[in-house]
């Protein structure tokens, strides 16, 4: 696995060309391992945009396809700098090394460590490129590793891929399991952050994980990437209600961010409209995820359309939403007739289901209406039950 001038210079001269080709014209390629440099091209094609750095350093090597589509992104590797505790620090699951790579920055001491001896292997080369010489790679078993390991913060993101290759989302189904190693985690730090699926149930998961402390949503680009639970030793037998964090990272230097905790979200008052006002609010990805649904609400001073839409109105403009905003137009109520003729009057538009019969799929194919255009058509309930369309148009910043 070595990254020779001759396999670099066949990765710039084929990186654009179809790889499966690449691969049956093979032997025409005197003393190169084309399958090992169409894994290189295809690697560095799946982190152009969410590892720009590591994409540009022709001098990164990658020990398979899968490790490229699995690891964390810059912005969020980048994100979690902040959430360790102390000097010493031990990635558990190391995989390409990202989020050690990014928690060495912060760290004196940084222990990475892997299972698979290939991925070691390039975790050498790589951390060496980069100048990070000081990361001690650990090839092994996590299990194992933490019996030998006494830090401050241990990190661990574990694989969520089952048999034949399926996705799982149930920390059990995870490997390493967490639950079974989470005592000795504990007792051999000060602090353990856990990566889970950003598709796992919060509350499921602080039910089996009551030591959090905290719960960071990560969302990039409106897309909700990761859940982070930061664990720690509890003090005494009381449980401390976690504070939630929903993030919105636009970029490395900007972000949105919203706390909270689940008891305030419960001690909170639904506020309802009867109808659209002004402006609607969509809330980001990390928000929707973070279930804080009435908060949103008393916090800007709006009022929710529904207690399941999820969307909010008010007349007074919030420039310091975490979403997106929306001027109100007109308002049609649903009906296959108003389907029918809705496409004359809007013949394009950004379609939206809140709380909605149809999907944006079978609301397309009965209204006719394209995809395009600077409408945005949300379906969705009002709180009287009534299913309508609410016709808009994103609002410029004041």
């Amino acid at each position: 696995m070595r990254l020779t001038p001759e396999v670099k210079q066949f990765i710039q001269e084929h990186f654009s060309e179809d790889t499966d080709k690449l691969l049956l014209t093979a032997k025409r390629f005197t003393g190169i391992d084309v399958p090992f440099a169409v894994d290189q091209i295809l690697a560095r094609r799946r982190i152009k945009d969410k590892l720009p750095s590591w994409y540009n350093n022709e001098d990164l090597i990658f020990p398979s396809r899968l490790s490229a589509e699995q690891c964390s992104s810059e912005v969020t590797a980048h994100y979690k700098q902040r959430l360790i505790l102390g000097p010493h620090v031990c990635d558990l699951t190391g995989g390409l090394g990202i989020d050690t790579w990014y928690l060495s920055q912060k760290a004196a001491e940084t222990y990475y460590v892997e299972r698979y001896s290939e991925y070691c292997e390039a975790a050498r080369t790589n951390f060496h490129t980069l100048g990070a010489d000081s990361i001690r790679v650990i090839s092994g078993d996590a299990s194992e590793a933490v019996q030998q390991l006494s830090v401050d913060t241990f990190y661990v993101d574990p694989a969520r891929r089952g048999g034949s290759n399926k996705r799982v989302f149930a920390l059990s189904d995870c490997e390493p399991d967490i639950l079974q190693l989470k005592p000795l985690l504990l007792e051999r730090s000060r602090r353990v952050i856990v990566k889970i699926s950003p598709m796992a149930d919060i509350e499921e998961t602080l039910r089996l994980l009551p030591e959090t402390r905290e719960v960071h949503i990560l969302a990039v680009r409106n897309e909700c990437k990761e859940l982070l639970f930061v664990l720690e030793n509890p003090l005494s037998a009381t449980i401390i209600p976690p504070h939630i964090y929903a993030v919105h990272i636009i970029s490395q230097e900007e972000e949105r961010v919203f706390h909270f905790d689940f008891q305030e979200e419960k001690d909170t008052a639904l506020i309802l409209a009867s109808q659209p006002a002004t402006y609607l609010y969509e809330p980001n990805a990390a928000l929707l995820k973070s279930g804080a649904f009435k908060l949103i609400a008393q916090r800007f001073d709006l009022a929710k359309l529904h207690r399941h839409s999820h969307l909010y109105t008010s007349d007074t403009y919030r420039p310091d939403f975490p979403g997106r905003i929306f001027l109100t137009g007109e308002v049609f109520d649903f009906s296959g007739k108003v389907l029918k003729q809705l496409s004359k009057q809007i013949p394009k538009a950004h379609l939206t289901i809140r709380n909605f019969p149809l999907t944006v799929a079978e609301l397309r194919q009965r209204s006719g209406i394209e995809e395009g255009g600077d409408i945005y058509l949300f379906a969705t309930t009002l709180s009287d039950n009534c299913k309508v369309l609410i016709q808009t148009r994103k609002a410029e910043k004041n």
